[in-house]
């Protein structure tokens, strides 16, 4: 198993700031606006970007939530693997506000349509974006892009993209790797 660098500490805050302003730039005050991280590791980045646009860019109030999407997953029952769901954090209704989906990695597109399916249960958005920090563009199995993202990845299906957050791990890298 190899492993190589795709993304340094460095070139993940630049990235992280050129997102920042992106949803700036697109969304202003953020009033109808919310933000919601999917779990697990989706939340990581929704916290990064939620601190840069409140410390760095003065946005006053940001509508941060986290989304559990395990019992929404296609492959919830299947394998023999069991998954462990997280705790939900939403104390908002999303009903005719403009929500932004955001995960670290895209690969199949199959989170991200559990999250459409799970976020229904706390209104009708009026609108629905999608952040990414990578996304892996030739593993789509569902027809889903990112309106956001931080930088585009030609693996293939052997390799695996690891997203590593100083806040969890200790430090921030992006690896990857070739199994």
């Amino acid at each position: 198993m190899s492993q190589k660098v795709l993304l340094s500490s460095k070139e993940i805050h630049i990235i992280l700031h050129r997102l920042a302003c992106q949803l700036l730039e697109n969304h202003l005050d953020f009033k109808d606006t919310v933000l919601i991280g999917i779990q697990p590791r989706g939340i990581f980045l929704a916290e990064r970007l939620t601190k840069i646009l409140k410390e760095e860019y003065g946005v006053k109030e940001i509508k941060l939530g986290f989304l559990d999407i395990t019992f929404f997953r296609d492959d919830f029952r299947r394998g023999d693997k069991t998954l462990e769901a997280t705790k939900t954090q939403i104390n908002f209704l999303v009903e005719d506000k403009k929500v932004v989906l955001i995960d670290d990695v895209l690969y199949t597109g199959r989170s991200i349509n559990a999250a459409l399916t799970a976020i229904q249960s706390f209104g009708r958005p009026l609108e629905v974006e999608l952040l990414t920090l990578i996304d892996r563009r030739f593993s789509r199995h569902l027809p889903i892009q990112p309106n956001y993202r931080g930088r585009q990845v030609d693996a293939i299906n052997d390799e695996k993209v690891k997203v590593m957050w100083k806040e969890n791990d200790g430090k921030d890298i992006i690896y990857l790797i070739n199994k």
